[in-house]
């Protein structure tokens, strides 16, 4: 049904894609892999006929013999969404803030002509039940829903129409283990049922191997290898893919963990926000985090998982000071740890968020923003330039990296300088916060060894709070598990995983992707 042949793109003269070829049959699933940059999402935009001022395509494009990069913007427009859907990486962004699900799902059958406004609504109902929203009204906006409830909306949204083909790219990347199972099974079911073809963009080796019926190595701009998802994982025949697949199962070196004393302790914290207003009233208070208690040592790597909203965030901010708590203590090097605690002490705890493009100024070079917490001790030391510069090649970067701005480096390196920034005033303690989740898998692999040198070096200890349990499991020495602001159990990692004793832990395991082949 597709067929793209030696699609090649190049914008303002630079190429991007390089010969692309692959087909998808109706009712198949092609999984489309490699790191950011290769091309995936160009790809896909290309199909979509949504590239960006300055994009010149060459080649062929073809949906059911018609070439889409010849079509016309009229033509693309009655395709879109008619005969090709496509489900982007972050719902947030995809869907309007301001009109309510049931419009934004009702506008695709609207636009098409497909329906009246009346029989619209009552297709858009159908659809939001048939991704799993029945108990969802359509008068919600997306900022009132779950990250996996606003994707399963631009789910609905695209396949309103039937669409003979589904582009999904990456649409599980930032969605918990469970949700993302959920949001799995839904596309492969939406498949079966209405016969589409489906491209699955992701770097997630684990995910292309249990939903993929072939699969579409890509690397700058050119694919490498493809062929069925099982016979291309078990014997790649390229080195790019064993590279992939190698770094997908990556175990940092760490040091044994010998017993230490106490960094920073939580004795039944307890910390409620007040109930959704009901009128004239307020429903009864929430306890996002009730009567937890931790205890992370020095040099020791402890794990947190569970899905969203199970109070991991919240319990996150308590421990770095910078929330209240209602009942119970949290300690770090011995001293209380509250929003009105001395700066110096605020020092000895640091964090690294998954979005370090995000907690940068884009306007500081590298050298101001990683030397900004020394604004915890009132001033910059004389020789801070020197401070940043040592950090920076702690963490495998440059001296003369200090004078960039932070577009001009990839994912990886600006994780590289959020740790820096974090480590500059020789914390205690790191909180981990998804610092690897939107990663490529290889740099991943680097960012986790890189994590374990430090550890030893500088004798930290992280707080890892992630919802990649495979990751969890390869660089953390104890894991606790959180439900609904409860921890439910806790302990050594590698029993956890072999031996759960509770039935969310359980279920957080069997909803995991794993990168699992069959023998021949």
């Amino acid at each position: 049904m597709i067929g793209v042949e030696g699609l090649s793109l190049a914008i303002h003269g630079t190429p991007i894609l390089r010969k692309v070829s692959f087909g998808i049959a109706p009712g198949e699933i092609l999984g489309l892999v490699g790191e950011s940059g290769s091309g995936k999402s160009m790809t896909a935009l290309a199909l979509m006929g949504l590239l960006p001022p300055g994009a010149v395509p060459e080649g062929v494009a073809a949906l059911d013999g018609e070439n889409l990069l010849a079509a016309t913007e009229a033509r693309l427009c009655a395709l879109r969404g008619n005969e090709i859907g496509m489900i982007f990486q972050e719902p947030m962004t995809a869907l309007n803030p301001v009109r309510t699900i049931g419009d934004q799902v009702a506008e695709t059958l609207r636009v098409h002509g497909a329906a009246g406004k009346a029989e619209a609504r009552r297709i858009a109902r159908e659809t939001l039940d048939r991704v799993g929203l029945s108990k969802i009204g359509m008068d919600r906006y997306p900022h009132e829903l779950s990250g996996g409830q606003r994707q399963r909306v631009c789910i609905a949204a695209a396949v309103a129409l039937h669409p003979r083909l589904l582009i999904a790219d990456e649409p599980t990347t930032a969605l918990d283990v469970t949700t993302q199972a959920q949001i799995l099974d839904l596309l492969k079911g939406l498949v079966a049922e209405q016969g589409m073809a489906l491209m699955l963009i992701t770097h997630d080796l684990a995910v292309v191997s249990g939903m993929a019926d072939r699969v579409a190595v890509m690397r700058a701009g050119e694919v490498v290898e493809r062929g069925e998802t099982n016979a291309v994982l078990r014997r790649p025949s390229h080195a790019y893919t064993a590279k992939l697949i190698e770094a997908s199962g990556h175990q940092p070196d760490r040091d044994a963990l010998a017993e230490r004393a106490a960094v920073l302790s939580a004795e039944a914290v307890v910390r409620t926000y007040p109930g959704a207003r009901q009128g004239l009233t307020r429903g009864p208070e929430v306890r996002a985090v009730d009567g937890v208690s931790l205890t992370l040592h020095r040099g020791e790597s402890l794990g947190l998982v569970g899905e969203s909203g199970c109070g991991k965030s919240t319990l996150t901010r308590a421990l770095l000071g910078l929330e209240p708590v209602q009942a119970g203590r949290i300690t770090l090097n011995g001293g209380p740890v509250g929003p009105d605690m001395p700066t110096d002490r605020r020092a000895a705890i640091q964090v690294v968020f998954q979005d370090p493009f995000g907690s940068f100024n884009p306007r500081w070079r590298v050298a101001r923003l990683v030397a900004e917490p020394f604004h915890l001790f009132g001033a910059r030391p004389a020789d801070w330039r020197e401070q940043v510069a040592g950090m920076l090649e702690a963490v495998g970067l440059s001296r003369s990296d200090m004078e960039k701005f932070p577009h001009e480096f990839s994912g990886g390196q600006r994780q590289r300088i959020a740790i820096a920034r974090a480590l500059i005033t020789r914390p205690d303690v790191l909180v981990l916060d998804e610092a690897v989740s939107a990663l490529d898998v290889s740099i991943r692999a680097q960012i986790l060894d890189l994590l374990a040198d430090l550890q030893g070096r500088f004798g930290l200890s992280y707080l890892f709070i992630s919802h990649d349990l495979s990751v969890v499991r390869s660089v953390t020495d104890r894991v606790m598990v959180m439900q609904a602001g409860k921890i439910v159990e806790e302990g050594e990692t590698e029993r956890v995983f072999t031996a759960p004793a509770h039935a969310y832990t359980r279920s957080l395991i069997a909803a995991a992707p794993r990168l699992e082949l069959i023998s021949a």
